[in-house]
């Protein structure tokens, strides 16, 4: 195993004594890590991967060689249980996508995802058995308007967007965004999910980030928009299991490379001690045409 080497920050004041401290890390062994989703009018959504070592050299083939295959996938909406199927999606490069969805030879135990809706997922795979439950909520969430405003400063092209909404009143209302500019696919962004518990029963008005690649480098105004585009807002409600699935793993994010962050524990809903998370969406859009 790789060892890794740190100067404590203590030894910045304290030029007169510095020593090297090796620590000695186990490598763990591969876990399951699952990215399941089901949304609204969409049927279920399953990706299995095993994870890396921390200090693994990440490359297109290392990645293309993580998928569980051959894994039991069961989802159920307590009336049916419908077993996925694996596909194969080709990727550009002679790498291949692998996923679970619905049967298209069985469809009569298939569904689609539905409002006010209580889902559950079984897995097997190497022998092992996950689960894991997920609800699609009602639509408490409700996007008055959408507008933008000019971004200060030298470059006129660039400007915000912005977002009038209404939360109903109740706390426990929480929501996962994504942005759609031109072209592009839906992305969320850097900090994509939120709760209600300052704006719980208000209109309000926020600025709306622009969704990101996060495995490209991003500029400076990586959160802006330029005149010209057309927006497409996607607001996903979602549960308490998914908000803070991704609230963790944001923040996981965030502080990469910090060494003055707090380590972050990613909560996973899944069972068995898999890591990921099966999230249901109930989404609303709203596009915009900014104009140049």
């Amino acid at each position: 195993m790789k060892q890794l080497f740190f100067l404590p920050v203590v030894s910045l004041f304290l030029f007169s004594c510095e020593k090297a401290v090796t620590f000695n890390l186990d490598e763990p062994a591969p876990k399951l890590v699952v990215e399941a989703t089901i949304e609204t009018n969409l049927p279920p959504l399953v990706v299995l991967t095993k994870s890396q070592n921390y200090f693994s050299k990440i490359t297109p083939d290392i990645l293309a060689a993580g998928f569980i295959r051959n894994a039991e996938v069961y989802v159920s909406n307590g009336a049916l249980t419908h077993k996925l199927k694996e596909y194969a999606q080709p990727l550009p490069g002679g790498y291949t996508f692998y996923f679970y969805s619905i049967d298209s030879s069985n469809l009569s135990t298939a569904f689609v995802g539905q409002l006010n809706t209580q889902y559950a997922l079984r897995i097997t795979a190497n022998g092992q058995e996950y689960t894991a439950t997920t609800r699609i909520p009602a639509i408490t969430r409700r996007i008055d308007t959408l507008f933008w405003r000019q971004v200060p400063g030298n470059d006129s092209n660039k400007v915000a967007l912005m977002v009038r909404a209404t939360d109903q009143p109740g706390y426990g209302d929480y929501i996962r965004y994504f942005t759609k500019r031109n072209s592009e696919p839906f992305l969320p962004s850097l900090n994509s999910v939120y709760d209600d518990h300052i704006i719980d029963g208000t209109t309000y008005e926020v600025e709306v980030e622009r969704g990101v690649d996060r495995s490209q480098n991003l500029p400076d105004d990586h959160t802006f928009f330029n005149k010209g585009d057309t927006v497409t807002l996607k607001v996903c409600q979602i549960d308490k299991a998914t908000y803070d699935f991704w609230r963790t793993m944001e923040y996981s994010y965030a502080s990469i490379g910090n060494p003055f962050s707090s380590p972050t524990k990613v909560l996973s809903n899944i069972s068995n001690g898999a890591l990921g998370y099966f999230g249901g969406y109930a989404p609303i859009f709203r596009t915009i045409i900014i104009p140049r």
